[in-house]
């Protein structure tokens, strides 16, 4: 699926980034992202692939990025 969001950093579980969209869902990739991507406020749309993960971190819907754009 795509989302279109901006990117957050998140200070829980070690840190970790996240992707917030414009109507408030929040994704966090389990996957690497470029260094491009890491960017606190960077405008974002990207392919992703809900997964199911095991985590502390109460953050998000965790997704697989198979493409990730700044616009």
């Amino acid at each position: 699926m795509k989302i279109v969001g901006t990117m957050v950093y998140q200070d829980l579980e070690g840190g970790f980034w996240g992707i917030e969209t414009d109507d408030g869902d929040k994704y966090k990739p389990v996957s690497d992202l470029p260094e491009s991507a890491k960017q606190k406020g960077q405008r974002v749309e990207a392919d992703v692939e809900r997964v199911q993960v095991m985590g502390i971190a109460m953050w998000g819907k965790a997704v697989k990025v198979n493409e990730i754009k700044a616009l």
